[in-house]
């Protein structure tokens, strides 16, 4: 508790300073009273601003140069040695706080250290912002308004300051945070919500102003993907500002009948890892959020940030820097023994492990959070056993652990010991009689010591486990530098689709279904397609999976269905007399998981009125294999809703006659790839026409993917398949030239969507692709 008091008076004396210069000045004096040093230098933007022990003439440049570039851990002054520490600053003035005794610090006084450069720097923000408009208003009268305004946004994070300073309670804190931004920027609504202890997939809102509660309700353990501008906020750590949110192709259809018209969000952050999001918005009219009212919201979320990590680093230093579950190190206390051994001297290297288990969520999901928190423990066990006395294991946080070994000469050793864990972890564990596996992927990186720094190297592990992941998982990779250029094409590839959803630059294909009897068309199936804007049209190939892994397939899939509806009802107004279109849209694994799919499948439906009995749903066969009871229960509701379902790839996965039996479907579709050889495999035939009789017998339709030859079409219209589709009908089309194609039987080629999509493959169609 002696920690928790001097930060607490650290953060006291800054909070109440009139500028930078008496907020340098004090929070070095404090910091020196705090850890008993001799001697303190606090540098900023290369400069030293503030000293204590020594003047600014004796400071020795070169040792300190040599001590905040981690390649020297003592200092001389007057022929006394002195043991050393420092915390760096980041921020708008970066700097280094740099402080000095006879006696080396304890791994809790660094930790406290940086604790109070976090504050000074946030301190220091704030004090800059508002003397950078002080001097704009002394040359621009019409800056005057602004400088007021940021006096206000000073004052209130001063008092922000205050309350995190006397230990008032969180909630209070965060509701203080949340009302002023609501009233500072002059707008009717405001919340903060935060991921949820037990399930970091949701969210809940825990302080609020201008929500209804009827709404407020609906807010609490809603997944982070459901959540449309804060949810974007969140996954992508990047401000998301909407000013029209009506027309938003994100926005949730609760909020906009709660009629909200514009919306601005934030992530919070809890030691550099995103934990919520602070949001405001407007209920009068459309707002433009400009440059000052996104720098107030980000100030405002940083101080949200300083008030969580603050409440949470009292609990940690209650546990003396270790795991409350599995008694592992944690983060903090991980990523500080990781510095000490890059920075040892007469150390030959450093390895660093990062331990990911595979298919973790499966675990809690289906056997409950308690279960997961045993297996867990019992992975922690066995960690334990693979390490030397000398070595650290960490839990970094939910099922991520970190393996440090020091002194080590090359990367040999930590090759060993990944090989040593992969196999230790795969072994089966016995959870109260019940066998339950899981592997782990493991990313590996070496670094001899004074050559990087610990942030770097953890980097460089987490780049590594990335691509086991990528290569099947239960394995383990070593980092290589090209491993960095190619998880940023990833990370572009992300940022850009999370800008194709703001900026709605997905178009829809559909390709005809037709009655092969008759060679009516009687169907449609809607496939999306990435129209980039530099790299033109991106098969589905490459983004579905990637908007599958960030959840950004929900609002792809929503739209998706939602113009799939409203164009097969607007076609189906210019077919008086004639049998009305289907469309089928696909559905992703990550979309099935939602527990208010059924209401957007009616909503969908209401909006575009589209009978229910003209949308197929589209599954896939391996989605279905891999389901949850909650699955069957959501396609049980959509059928009640007279929608009709279909199985995808049909014949492609295992134990297809089962779950025929088991769940509710009326279509079955014959994979390409039994098309592909019916006129020149006996064998593909009598399975094709084997899947044609199977259907049959229980009463449901058939549809052959992939048709693109006469022979194939002639042979399954003699086995009586009702329905197919593929390149020898057409391809698929715009909305234009499908028009074209109902209204006069031909696609006119000026009209068919750029260059043809024939490309003998099958791509990915999850969600609509």
């Amino acid at each position: 508790m002696l920690a928790t008091q001097q930060l607490t008076e650290f953060l006291a004396v800054v909070a109440d300073r009139p500028d930078e210069a008496a907020a340098q000045h004090a929070a070095v004096e404090c910091a020196v009273r705090a850890l008993g040093a001799d001697v303190a230098v606090l540098i900023v933007d290369g400069g030293v601003v503030a000293t204590v022990g020594l003047p600014v003439e004796r400071i020795p440049a070169e040792a300190l140069t040599d001590i905040t570039a981690g390649r020297r851990t003592t200092l001389q002054v007057d022929g006394r040695p002195y043991a050393v520490t420092l915390a760096h600053l980041d921020g708008i003035a970066p700097g280094v706080l740099v402080l000095g005794r006879r006696n080396p610090f304890t791994v809790e006084e660094m930790c406290l250290l940086r604790g109070m450069a976090r504050v000074l720097e946030l301190s220091l923000q704030a004090l800059h912002l508002i003397e950078v408009e002080r001097k704009q208003a002394a040359e621009n009268q019409s800056l005057i308004d602004s400088l007021q305004r940021r006096q206000r946004l000073f004052d209130e994070l001063s008092a922000v300051q205050r309350a995190i300073a006397k230990r008032e309670p969180l909630h209070r804190i965060l509701d203080q945070i949340t009302a002023s931004a609501a009233d500072l920027l002059d707008v009717e609504m405001s919340g903060l919500t935060v991921l949820d202890v037990d399930d970091s997939s949701r969210t809940s809102v825990i302080a609020s102003r201008g929500i209804a509660e009827e709404n407020l309700r609906r807010l609490q353990s809603v997944p982070v993907a459901a959540l449309g501008a804060v949810g974007i906020a969140m996954m992508g750590d990047e401000l998301v500002a909407i000013d029209d949110y009506a027309n938003s192709p994100i926005a949730v259809p609760e909020i906009v009948r709660a009629h909200l018209k514009s919306v601005i969000a934030v992530p919070v952050h809890e030691d550099g890892m995103v934990v919520g999001s602070l949001f405001v918005g407007s209920y009068a009219g459309v707002r433009t959020w400009d440059r000052a009212s996104r720098e107030i919201l980000q100030a405002f979320a940083e101080h949200a940030s300083l008030a969580i990590t603050d409440a949470r680093t009292l609990r940690e230093m209650n546990h003396a820097f270790h795991d409350s579950l599995t008694g592992l190190a944690n983060r903090s206390l991980f990523t500080t023994r990781m510095e000490n051994a890059l920075a040892a001297t007469g150390s030959s290297g450093v390895a660093a492990l990062l331990v990911d288990l595979d298919r973790f969520k499966v675990v809690n999901d289906s056997l409950g959070h308690t279960t997961g928190d045993r297996l867990l423990t019992a992975v922690a066990d066995r960690l334990r056993d693979c390490l030397r006395t000398e070595d650290t294991v960490a839990r970094l946080g939910g099922d991520e652990f970190a393996v440090l070994l020091t002194d080590v000469a090359g990367v040999e050793p930590a090759v060993l010991m990944a090989r040593r864990i992969v196999a230790a972890l795969r072994e089966p564990y016995d959870l109260d009689g019940r066998e339950v596996f899981a592997s782990c992927s493991i990313g590996v990186a070496y670094a001899e010591t004074g050559t990087t720094d610990a942030s770097d190297l953890l980097v460089r592990a987490d780049l590594a486990m990335f691509e086991a992941k990528k290569q099947g998982k239960d394995q383990f990779a070593i980092f290589e530098p090209v491993m960095r250029e190619s998880f940023q094409k990833h990370l572009q590839m992300e940022a850009d689709l999370r800008r194709a959803v703001l900026q709605h630059e997905f178009e829809l294909r559909f390709q005809p279904i037709v009655r092969l009897s008759t060679k009516e068309i009687s169907g449609l199936e809607a496939l999306v397609r990435w129209q980039h804007p530099e790299r033109g049209m991106i098969p589905p190939l490459e983004f579905i999976p990637l908007a599958e892994e960030t959840g950004l397939i929900v609002p792809i899939g929503e739209w998706v269905l939602r113009e799939a509806c409203r164009q097969a009802a607007l076609w189906n107004t210019y077919r008086e007399g004639q049998t009305p279109l289907t469309v089928s849209v696909n559905l992703s694994a990550v979309q099935l998981e939602r527990t208010d799919l059924p209401q957007l499948v009616a909503s969908a439906l209401a909006d575009s009125g589209l009978p229910a009995r003209s949308l197929i749903i589209e599954l896939t066969e391996s989605l279905l294999v891999d389901h949850r009871p909650e699955t069957l229960h959501r396609l049980e509701e959509i059928k009640r809703l007279g929608v009709r379902l279909a199985i995808d790839d049909f014949g492609t996965g295992y134990s297809s006659l089962a779950y025929l039996r088991k769940f509710p479907v009326d279509i079955i579709k014959i994979d390409k790839s039994f098309v592909d050889d019916i006129g020149d495999l006996p064998a593909a035939a009598a399975l094709t026409l084997g899947i044609i009789q199977l259907g049959q017998a229980l009463q449901l339709s058939t549809i052959a993917e992939g048709i693109e030859h006469l022979e194939q079409l002639s042979e399954l219209a003699d086995g009586n398949c009702e329905l197919g589709q593929g390149y020898y009908f057409a391809e698929p089309l715009t909305a234009e030239a499908m028009h074209h194609l109902l209204v006069t039987g031909a696609p006119p080629p000026e009209m068919i969507g750029g260059k043809s999509e024939r490309s003998g493959q099958r791509s990915p169609e999850a969600g609509g692709a």
